[in-house]
């Protein structure tokens, strides 16, 4: 009776001990993939300006597609769609209604993130790129 004890025992143990193990090893691949992630390495994004986007992401606290989801806009709404959306979604949410002060901060701060990445946006297509002929150097400053 005691054998089969000590069997039931140790079995159960090793099946236990396996699926620890198992599942330290997934932890550690989804930390490594975040982490990945978090630099900017993986995904779907471009090339020189994920250290620029991942700046105003820790700045602001959402991603672009965060901000996008709150408001609930798509990549290709136009600046009026946006502020329609964020102004219904702030007077819903206003506190003196009956509304979450929480939620109306997440609406500001997804407006204002959408804000910013339009307004470099429109920044990078106002400026003239020089001809293949032309300098790209910047004018020098006369010293005296």
């Amino acid at each position: 009776m005691a054998k089969y004890l000590i069997q039931i025992i140790v079995l159960g143990s090793q099946a236990v001990g396996r699926a620890f193990a198992k599942a330290l090893r997934q932890e550690y691949q989804a930390s490594q993939a975040a982490a990945q992630a978090r630099r900017g390495a993986g995904g779907s994004r471009g090339g020189g300006g994920d250290t620029k986007t991942a700046a105003e992401n820790m700045r602001l606290g959402l991603s672009l597609e965060e901000a996008r989801q709150i408001l609930n806009v798509s990549p290709e709404s136009s600046v009026e769609e946006i502020h329609k959306q964020y102004e219904h979604l702030f007077k819903i949410n206003d506190k003196a209604k009956g509304g979450s002060f929480y939620i109306q901060s997440k609406v500001y701060r997804a407006k204002e993130r959408l804000d910013k990445d339009l307004s470099q946006q429109t920044g990078e297509q106002s400026t003239p790129k020089p001809s293949e002929g032309e300098s790209e150097q910047q004018p020098k400053s006369s010293q005296s």
